[in-house]
């Protein structure tokens, strides 16, 4: 299983992916923290993202994957991790550390974590 950040969702629903994010997200079941469709309808709302929350695709997207409610240990988890981001990455990141699954992402930060386990491409 994979967890995906927002930016991950983002680039598969638009077919951004690279080759070797594609080859992993084709083959691996996929989860994301409940706080991605929160940022996600931020996103929208702030008009930085072009994207239909209600569009038969993405609700296609959103059964597929698995969603991960933020609970109160990965609540816990995001106040200890080893870098410090915005809270939606620190409780993107605390859910691949609290559920054991390997986190999916482009982001600098979080790429340079001891502590959140990373899927490498």
């Amino acid at each position: 299983m994979l967890n995906l950040d927002t930016h991950i969702v983002v680039a598969v629903l638009n077919g951004d992916l690279s080759k070797e994010e594609y080859a992993l997200v084709s083959v691996e079941p996929l989860a994301i923290s409940a706080i991605v469709l929160w940022e996600l309808a931020k996103l929208v709302q702030l008009k930085r993202l072009k994207l239909d929350l209600e569009s038969p695709e993405f609700r296609e997207f959103a059964r597929q994957v698995a969603i991960i409610p933020i609970t109160r240990e990965i609540a816990l988890k995001s106040t200890q991790l080893d870098f410090q981001s915005d809270p939606a990455d620190e409780i993107i990141a605390a859910t691949s550390v609290v559920e054991h699954i390997p986190l999916l992402t482009r982001d600098k930060k979080l790429l340079k974590s001891r502590t959140v386990p990373i899927a490498r491409v």
